[in-house]
């Protein structure tokens, strides 16, 4: 018998969709809920490891971009697997303008679908799918992009919600 938890992708969010709500502990471990921010959009972005190459620019390019987003109504939150104290010292190192927050258990990255069987070097292995999500204003799933690659991913997103 096989364990169908690791070896089938995991279900996939699709505009329309209700986001999944969460509350997770943010770099300063305090807890940061979805639904907190109803009347805004959010994008919720997950993604491997903090203080790794292609996470650190993606960080880097949200928070480039930070400023233009909540212009436009758009907060931002990432989520990943690591321990509150990494993601505090991801941010200070990186000065990052970002909410962090960390999911240690996986069970929100399986609940937006963005844990499970992927392609690493040619490998299947069992990780975190690099992914972003906007959520609307009434917390249901705007848009949902799987497998995004970490460089050039802000600048794509900025222009599918016509920020240029």
């Amino acid at each position: 018998m096989t364990d169908s938890s690791t070896d089938t992708a995991p279900a996939r969010l699709s505009p329309g969709d209700a986001a999944p709500e969460f509350t997770l502990p943010d770099a300063d471990g305090n807890p940061v809920s979805l639904s907190s921010y109803r009347g805004r959009r959010v994008i919720v972005y997950c993604y491997p490891a903090a203080l790794t190459p292609g996470c650190t620019t993606q960080a880097i390019d949200f928070t480039a971009s930070a400023g233009e987003l909540a212009e436009a109504g758009l907060d931002i939150i990432g989520i990943s697997p690591d321990p509150v104290e990494k993601l505090q010292r991801f941010r200070e190192k990186e000065e990052l303008q970002i909410t962090l927050v960390s999911d240690p258990d996986k069970a929100v990255l399986t609940a937006y679908g963005a844990y499970g069987p992927k392609k690493l070097y040619g490998k299947e292995v069992v990780g975190v799918i690099r992914s972003t999500f906007v959520v609307d204003a009434e917390g249901r799933i705007e848009k949902a992009a799987y497998n995004v690659k970490a460089t050039g991913h802000v600048a794509k997103l900025r222009r599918e919600l016509g920020l240029g």
